[in-house]
C-alpha cells in the first residue's frame, strides 16, 4: 500500500494541471445519451472480448445482475473521472480509478488458484488494462465518427493526454500508453493488443450480450426516454459494429441491423450539424476575447461572445450589419 501511494501521488512531470482541471473536455461535449451508448457498452464490451476477463462473470452467482452492476459502476467512474477536476488528488475520479486498480489486484489474487490448476489466463493483466483503456479512447470515437460526432487532431491530442493520466493512475505501463498520443497510435495499440489476445469464446460472446440487454434496459426505463428497448438493442448493436469492425462484432455475436442501419445517416446528418454549431460558437467567443486582449479600447458587448463570428465582429467595429 505505501508502494501504491507513493506511486500514484507522484504525479509524472508530463501532467498538465491545468488541464486536470478542465477535465476531459472532448468527452464532456457530447451528450449523455451517446455518451452512455459510446462509452459504456463499447468499452465493456471491448473488455469482455478477452475470454479471461469474461470468465470473472460465469464466476458471478448472478451474472446477469453482475452485469447490471458493473454498468452501472463503469457509468458513475466515467463521468467522476472526465469531469473538471475529476482526477485531482483526493477528488471522485481519482478516488474510484485508484479503487478498480485495487479491485484488479484482488481479482488476480482470487484467480491464482484457477490460473495454477491449468486456466488459459489470469484475469486483468497489464494487457487486459491496456484493452479497458482503448475502450474509453479508441473504440468509442469510432462509434461516434459513425454518427457524425467526429473529433480534430487538436481534440485526439487532449484525449490521449487526459486519459494518460487515467492509465497512470491504473497502473498501466509506460510503454503501452504514452507513445499513444492520436487515434492513428491507439490502432496500432489495438492491433498489437488483438493480435497477441486470444480469440473470443463463448464465455466472451454471452457476456457481450449482457452488457448490450443490461444497457439497453436501463436507458429505456430511464426517465425522458425516447425509445424502446429492442429499439435501443438494435442502436447498441449497430454502433457496436461500427466501432468494433465487422470481423470483431461477428466473433462477439453482435447481428448486423439493417433497421437501425438505415438510420444512420440521418443521426449522422443532425449530429455533424449540431457538432458545428458547437465548435463554431466556441470559436466565435474565442476569437473575441483574443481581439478583446489584444486591442485597445471598451470592453466588447457580452452577446458579442455567442454571436456568429461575422456578425461579433461587425457589432466591435460599428459597421452595420447586412
Amino acid at each position: 500500500m505505501t508502494a501504491l501511494l507513493e506511486q500514484v501521488e507522484t504525479p509524472p512531470a508530463w501532467v498538465d494541471p491545468l488541464m486536470l482541471h478542465r477535465g476531459d473536455a472532448v468527452s464532456l461535449s457530447i451528450t449523455p445519451m451517446w455518451f452512455g451508448l459510446r462509452a459504456i457498452t463499447s468499452a465493456l464490451t471491448h473488455t469482455y472480448a478477452s475470454p479471461a476477463t469474461a470468465r470473472l462473470l460465469r464466476r458471478a452467482d448472478k451474472p446477469r445482475q453482475t452485469v447490471a452492476r458493473r454498468l452501472a459502476e463503469a457509468r458513475v467512474w466515467a463521468r467522476q473521472t472526465i469531469r473538471p477536476g475529476g482526477l485531482l488528488r483526493g477528488e471522485p475520479g481519482y478516488v474510484t480509478t485508484v479503487g478498480a486498480r485495487l479491485r484488479h489486484a484482488r481479482l488476480r489474487a482470487t484467480a491464482l488458484t484457477d490460473w495454477d490448476s491449468g486456466g488459459p489466463a489470469l484475469p486483468i493483466g497489464r494487457l487486459d488494462v491496456a484493452r479497458t483503456w482503448l475502450g474509453f479512447t479508441l473504440v468509442p470515437h469510432h462509434a461516434l465518427a459513425a454518427v457524425g460526432i467526429g473529433t480534430t487532431s487538436e481534440e485526439e491530442r487532449h484525449l490521449y493526454r487526459y486519459w494518460s493520466c487515467v492509465a497512470h493512475l491504473l497502473g498501466l505501463d509506460e510503454i503501452l500508453y504514452r507513445p499513444v498520443v492520436d487515434h492513428a497510435g491507439a490502432r496500432h495499440l489495438r492491433d498489437l493488443l488483438d493480435a497477441m489476445a486470444p480469440a473470443p469464446d463463448g464465455t466472451s460472446r454471452t457476456a457481450t450480450a449482457a452488457v448490450i440487454g443490461a444497457h439497453a434496459h436501463a436507458t429505456a426505463h430511464a426517465p425522458g426516454a425516447a425509445l424502446y428497448e429492442d429499439e435501443l438493442r438494435d442502436l447498441i448493436h449497430c454502433l457496436l459494429r461500427r466501432s468494433l469492425g465487422g470481423t470483431a462484432a461477428d466473433r462477439l455475436g453482435i447481428p448486423d441491423v439493417a433497421a437501425a442501419a438505415g438510420l444512420m445517416p440521418l443521426n449522422k446528418t443532425l449530429n455533424r450539424q449540431a457538432r458545428y454549431w458547437q465548435t463554431f460558437f466556441l470559436a466565435a467567443a474565442q476569437t473575441a476575447r483574443r481581439q478583446a486582449a489584444e486591442e485597445p479600447g471598451p470592453e466588447p458587448e457580452p452577446i458579442a461572445a455567442v454571436l456568429p463570428l461575422g456578425v461579433a465582429l461587425r457589432r466591435r467595429s460599428g459597421t452595420p450589419a447586412a
